[in-house]
């Protein structure tokens, strides 16, 4: 009897012991904070405020370290701007985001690039982001799908098990998830990414191909989602697919518009004359710059060009500290240029001497009163420039929006830091 007693009360030991290791929450650490600080060496417009945070529980079933990171620049600012981070070994990392529930269905994956913060416009516009992917959990496992669907982003095998190039060389990762998506929805999805997986040499690059201007979205604003159609005549391998070329965050916005649509029960629908009535657009596609600044209403929407702004105006500065910041946002720093790969450098490079009005528009938004005026203008001419889009980075910005904005759709979940 003493002995079974004894095995009972080791068994329980060992559970405690067992389960403690394994559950997790995000925490914060001074000393850690200040390791990641350095290591990462981000500016604050990088990071997003409290209010940004999708909802998780409090206990979470991993052995990854969680961290809750704040930038010291913002360290005691109400606005509680920094960032969750999932300190991840690769080995093993796509069952244990499964089981964790950190990756879900539906996630958008979020290629960030800590070394672009600030080394100019362009990079710090973008918040580091450079490319989008999808995550859907297959068997226990999470799985990516991404455009271009070739060997680099989906693996030699183009199982977009994170063994491409892109993803194994990758040390960031933002996690942003769609909100209130139902159980039939992520099961939609990840019918959808799946066959358009295992479809990938059939489909990519003859129907589906990849756009590298990023300034000519298949979006127009009242026409018919004809792209999204295409995309899953592509999937459910119909004839007479009109090939359509798409970039990496158009790719996922176009699969999250599928969520409602059953590819069983739908199939037929798609060989139609029109769009099914099932297609829904995820998020609306951004301006180039947004309004919420000026109108700060239940329905003000932010714009592509809002990002940095967004953060600046959560940290409620005095005006002194304020404009510094934002025009901290415009400054090159060719050191840091040096870090960006030669087509993104050129890129920012060939677009900096163009956004000196887009500087005069965050100042004039930031003051309010009559400089809204001002910015209104500003504002109106940019638009008329750039369409209705959506970047990588604007799934971020659409965050940064009050939780109880009627046009915020998405929420941050985490960032996943590769050891």
């Amino acid at each position: 009897m003493h002995s079974l007693k004894f095995v009972v009360i080791a068994v329980a030991a060992w559970a405690a012991s067992y389960l403690s290791l394994c559950a997790a929450e995000f925490t914060y650490n001074e000393a850690v904070n200040q390791e990641i600080a350095k290591k990462l060496g981000i500016p604050v417009y990088f990071a997003v405020p409290e209010s940004a945070r999708a909802p998780l529980p409090s206990s979470i079933d991993t052995s990854d370290r969680l961290i809750d990171f704040k930038h010291p620049d913002a360290n005691g600012n109400s606005a509680g701007i920094g960032l969750r981070l999932i300190i991840a070994k690769r080995s093993g990392f796509a069952k244990r985001m499964a089981k964790s529930g950190l990756l879900q269905t539906g996630d958008i994956l979020l290629t960030f690039r800590p070394e672009w913060g600030g080394a100019g416009t362009y990079p710090n516009l973008q918040m580091g982001i450079s490319h989008a992917g999808l995550a859907y959990v297959k068997d226990g496992a999470v799985y990516h799908l991404d455009n271009p669907m070739d060997s680099e982003h989906l693996g030699s095998r183009l199982r977009g098990d994170f063994t491409g190039d892109h993803y194994r060389k990758l040390k960031f990762i933002h996690v942003i998830r769609p909100r209130g998506l139902t159980e039939s929805e992520r099961a939609n999805i990840g019918a959808w990414a799946t066959m358009l997986g295992s479809g990938a040499k059939r489909i990519y690059p003859k129907q589906i191909s990849f756009n590298t201007d990023y300034n000519a979205p298949k979006y127009s604003p009242g026409k018919p989602l004809n792209f999204v159609k295409n995309i899953a005549k592509s999937a459910l391998g119909q004839k007479d697919v009109e090939p359509v070329d798409m970039f990496c965050s158009e790719f996922v916005w176009s699969i999250l518009a599928l969520r409602k649509c059953d590819p069983k029960t739908t199939a037929d629908a798609f060989n139609g004359a029109g769009v099914p009535s099932c297609v829904d657009p995820p998020m609306s596609p951004m301006k180039a710059t947004g309004n919420y600044i000026s109108r700060r209403s239940a329905s003000s929407h932010a714009g592509l060009a809002d990002g940095p702004l967004l953060v600046i105006d959560a940290m409620k500065l005095p005006d002194e500290e304020r404009n510094a910041l934002l025009s901290d946002v415009f400054v090159e720093n060719p050191v840091k240029l040096a870090n960006m790969s030669s087509g993104h450098r050129e890129l920012a490079q060939s677009l900096q001497p163009k956004f000196a009005p887009l500087e005069r528009y965050y100042k004039a938004a930031a003051e309010g009163g009559f400089h809204r005026i001002q910015a209104f203008f500003l504002a109106n001419a940019f638009r008329r420039a750039i369409p209705d889009n959506y970047s990588p980075t604007s799934y971020l910005i659409n965050t940064l929006l009050p939780p109880n904005n009627r046009t915020r759709t998405m929420d941050y979940v985490a960032t996943i830091m590769f050891e």
